[in-house]
């Protein structure tokens, strides 16, 4: 997909523009869901992804996001929960330098920037859903990059919709759900943490949710997710009984699955304030029946997280 070209005249006012969307991370598991959606709807869009231009660098962002473009849907990130703890700055770069970026760049072109960030810059210590304006508390290092680029949106100017979520998967990429679906099919047996709770999320739901609280004028903080929360372990166990009924899935401690990089415990996100504005979320277990039913027997080992 080639990189739109350079434009350097100044933008109309936003009201006077067509609608386009630019893609960042296109080929990722969201972009891609991004793309099919703006491509069933008929919305004029472009995608970019690594290749095409390093999103930390100022140029390739004026490059990249031109005068046309009316909404920057920045699915780009680093998502590599473990490797951030042994590099952290790099993380940085890519989940909060390169949104200050991208957040200075539309506020001269006048686009709205939409954002992800995850329930990981919450600090698990909570027994109730965390509501949008709950402080920050991250405690991981890409908690801790995705923390820094909500405060690089917050800083700036532009239009924004920064959309925390939470567990995203979907039926292509690296993620929990292909994970577990791979290894039911060839074990008799899995164990998987029961002692971390939050809510899953369809790529597909997210890209459809995100659409629709932009249609609805949202902007500022908003938490969207599948409907309902569960564990891994529930998780997991909702996914074998679908794959292979005869698997059976133990639930295990953190301490049993230790990690480089710790996990809150608790970090169900509240999604009252997006609900109220579009509607109620479906259930995460019926999204998931869903999505197995595309799933191939190409599945590979991953970890995703908004």
């Amino acid at each position: 997909m080639p990189s739109p070209p350079l434009h350097n005249e100044p933008s109309p006012p936003p009201e006077n523009r067509t609608p386009r969307y630019l893609i960042l991370g296109c080929e990722g598991m969201l972009g891609r869901a991004w793309r099919e959606l703006l491509s069933a709807r008929n919305l004029a869009h472009d995608g970019v992804d690594r290749q095409h231009g390093d999103l930390t660098d100022p140029a390739d962002i004026e490059r990249l996001v031109t005068p046309e473009h009316t909404h920057i849907v920045n699915c780009a990130a680093w998502t590599d929960v473990d490797g951030a703890e042994e590099r952290e700055a790099e993380a940085t770069r890519v989940n909060a330098d390169a949104v200050g970026l991208l957040a200075a760049r539309c506020e001269d072109t006048g686009a709205t920037l939409v954002h992800y960030s995850t329930d990981y810059v919450f600090d698990g210590r909570a027994s109730t859903p965390y509501p949008t304006d709950h402080p920050r508390d991250p405690v991981n290092a890409y908690g801790r990059s995705k923390a820094a680029g909500e405060v690089a949106l917050e800083s700036s100017a532009a239009q924004w919709l920064c959309v925390r979520t939470s567990w995203l998967y979907a039926p292509w990429g690296n993620n929990f759900v292909r994970t577990i679906a791979r290894l039911a099919a060839e074990r008799e047996e899995l164990k998987v943490v029961s002692d971390q709770h939050g809510r899953p999320t369809s790529a597909r739901g997210l890209a459809r949710t995100t659409l629709a609280l932009l249609d609805a004028g949202a902007r500022g903080m908003h938490h969207a997710t599948d409907g309902g929360a569960c564990t891994w372990f529930d998780f997991a166990t909702a996914i074998a009984a679908r794959t292979n009924p005869a698997c059976t899935v133990h639930p295990c401690s953190s301490e049993e699955f230790p990690r480089p990089a710790p996990r809150p415990a608790y970090s169900v996100l509240d999604l009252s304030k997006t609900e109220t504005l579009i509607g109620p979320m479906m259930a995460w277990e019926d999204t998931l029946a869903g999505v197995l039913e595309e799933i191939d027997g190409t599945v590979t080992t991953g970890e995703s997280h908004g």
